[in-house]
């Protein structure tokens, strides 16, 4: 198992829990925290639990996720969140910059999946 990319998606679940809780709680974080820093940190969260069910479930530690998953699935969280939400739920809206996020972290995942002679 590739431990940066353990630690990745366990700092990314931690940060974004308290990012989510302190907006719960009313805790006052910068406005780039609040509003962009989740976006970054959900595509390898979902990433990461994907590759280790396909792990599993393929009974292949070596799995990796292809360059070309990660970009179908960073463009369905941005169809989704960015175009098609925005127009039923008041809650989202839509925000180009989440969209770059998303690819950002998307390539940042494939670069820490694919690191070479780790620990």
């Amino acid at each position: 198992m590739k431990k940066t990319l353990f630690y990745y998606f366990i700092f990314s679940v931690i940060t974004g829990s308290f990012i989510y809780f302190s907006s719960y709680f009313n805790v006052q974080l910068p406005r780039f925290v609040r509003h962009y820093v989740n976006d970054f940190l959900i595509i390898p969260i979902v990433l990461y639990i994907s590759l280790q069910i396909l792990k599993w479930s393929k009974n292949d530690q070596g799995y990796t996720l292809s360059l070309p998953i990660i970009l179908y699935l960073c463009f369905l969280y941005s169809l989704l969140f960015e175009f098609i939400s925005p127009k039923y739920l008041a809650r989202y809206t839509k925000d180009f910059i989440d969209v770059i996020l998303y690819f950002a972290s998307g390539f940042l995942f494939y670069y820490l999946q694919n690191l070479k002679n780790e620990r």
